[in-house]
């Protein structure tokens, strides 16, 4: 999850990844095998684009899908709201969420009190993501939705927009706590639609809602507890809408133990099943990729479509380099029955 029990490691890749996005006003070179946590991608005339957690999220650029070259972040400064919202919050923004409406491209974003669900989520929003475009700025419109310890039984963070089959917008979010809940937002995406308190939960890997969250296991924070899910990311294809979630758990390098699960429901909100008919609300989801000798640890993903195919955008943590989160875009296929299946490359 994005409390990174082990800090001297993520120090460290926090760190690598700032290396190498330094000197952003300097003409940046492409890289491949870039460095990045929980990915989300759109395309703009001929270019991709990245936005992954960081300093002020971190963005990216590429013709190929391969090559990528830094762009500014985001935020130069920490959000004001986000700074007297969340105490010791200094600008590292997590898991953004990247769409497109009537003219403008919407950034949902994370931040986050270590270890706590005192989290909230944000919006920021653009007409170009083309920095060298002259209307290119990115305007921030604050706080959408917020948790509160003892208060909440769900974390703001990791948040995605999908709209329903009439264009009614909703965000999907959740961390650990009881599970993934799900929001109505307002016509223009700025604001939500439904009150707080009793959101509906799409997602858990407890099989009884009602009962207490699990204990947290290892050196996990304890308020989280156990409830190992978190970053939904709802796909619509054919007649179903495809939920998509992580589970068990990141940021430990080599030691990780993420993967991916899916289940379908013909209605957004769902409920959503998996292949053996088990409720993703209570406990069930099928394995869509885990982690191998290569990979230690796969998720986080985005399901994006680029020129008639669809992708899979996640983040895995590579064994051959201690563990660092590294860039992976996979073609996701679909069975004659209506499941996604990944075509990982050999």
């Amino acid at each position: 999850m994005k409390y990174k029990k082990l800090v001297v490691l993520c120090l460290g890749v926090f760190l690598a990844m700032n290396l190498q996005a330094q000197s952003p006003n300097q003409e940046q070179p492409l890289r491949k095998d870039i460095i990045v946590h929980d990915p989300v991608m759109i395309k703009q005339d001929d270019t991709y684009y990245l936005f992954s957690t960081g300093n002020g999220i971190a963005m990216w650029s590429s013709k190929d899908l391969e090559s990528w070259k830094f762009v500014k972040p985001v935020f130069d400064a920490p959000p004001q709201w986000a700074v007297e919202a969340i105490p010791g919050f200094k600008g590292h923004i997590w898991a953004p969420d990247i769409s497109y409406h009537d003219g403008k491209y919407y950034l949902y974003y994370s931040v986050s009190a270590f270890g706590k669900n005192t989290s909230a989520i944000g919006l920021a929003t653009n007409t170009t993501l083309d920095a060298s475009d002259p209307n290119y700025k990115w305007t921030d419109h604050g706080k959408i939705i917020q948790s509160y310890p003892g208060k909440t039984n769900w974390n703001a963070i990791d948040p995605n927009l999908i709209t329903d089959k009439k264009g009614t917008p909703y965000l999907s979010f959740g961390s650990f706590w009881n599970g993934l809940p799900i929001v109505k937002l307002t016509k223009d995406r700025m604001h939500l639609a439904e009150e707080p308190e009793n959101l509906q939960i799409i997602a858990s890997r407890k099989k009884d809602l009602s009962a207490p969250n699990p204990p947290s296991v290892d050196n996990n924070p304890v308020d989280a507890g156990g409830n190992a899910i978190e970053a939904p990311f709802i796909f619509q294809k054919g007649k179903y809408y495809y939920l998509f979630a992580s589970i068990d758990y990141c940021c430990k390098g080599v030691n990780s133990s993420y993967k991916m699960i899916v289940g379908r429901s013909k209605k957004l909100v769902g409920p959503y099943v998996d292949k053996e008919g088990n409720a993703l609300q209570t406990g069930g989801g099928t394995i869509l990729l885990a982690g191998d000798s290569k990979w230690h640890g796969v998720g986080h993903n985005a399901v994006e479509t680029f020129d008639g195919k669809d992708y899979i955008i996640f983040h895995g943590y590579d064994a051959q380099d201690e563990g660092k989160p590294k860039l992976r875009i996979e073609e996701l296929r679909w069975t004659k029955d209506g499941w996604p299946k990944v075509m990982t490359k050999e």
